[in-house]
């Protein structure tokens, strides 16, 4: 009995698929050309890091397979290093985009903070028109309750390029009123 259950559990080892997130750091992984791509440097079950010398390249762990003994990709190493090298490219250029992006509008924002602009609040109501910049502080005259300082990075501009304190007309009120 115990030899038809061992002889059970080798078939149904032997008839499943060795999983394909099996390569341990370390193992060398391999092209579709037979030349090797690198070696596995991490693996999470899901995505294998393999480095191949240029490139530290997160390769689906499901795309390997274990060939004739050795751990294979189908692509080469050239293929790997080329998508690696296009998403770097990529990633470099939108990094570049989001920073100029930034700038033009923090010198945006910059240029609205000026002497006679007015300024609406959170809540699209009008606090007052800038009448002081003081080092980090905005000076804004409200006709309610006279001056309101502000710090310079309380400001924003909105979908319009309108200048808006990021708070509600009642809360910098209250604010300023001391309730």
């Amino acid at each position: 009995m115990k030899f038809a259950k061992m002889a059970l559990l080798a078939t149904v080892f032997a008839a499943t698929p060795i999983a394909a997130n099996a390569q341990d750091v370390g193992t060398t992984v391999y092209g579709n050309d037979d030349a090797p791509i690198g070696t596995v440097l991490s693996n999470d079950g899901t995505t294998a890091v393999v480095d191949t010398g240029k490139h530290e390249a997160p390769l689906p762990a499901n795309l390997l397979a274990e060939r004739e003994g050795k751990w294979t990709v189908n692509a080469t190493k050239a293929q790997i290093d080329g998508m690696m090298d296009q998403q770097v490219a990529q990633a470099e250029a939108a990094a570049k985009a989001q920073a100029a992006a930034e700038a033009e509008a923090a010198a945006k924002l910059d240029a609205a903070i000026a002497v006679g602009t007015p300024v609406i609040t959170a809540d699209a109501q009008p606090l007052g028109t800038i009448s002081e910049l003081m080092d980090s502080n905005v000076v804004v005259e409200n006709d309610e309750v006279g001056l309101v300082t502000l710090p310079r990075d309380f400001f924003a501009l909105d979908a319009n390029d309108e200048l808006v304190a990021r708070a509600n007309l009642a809360d910098i009120m209250a604010a300023v009123q001391g309730g």
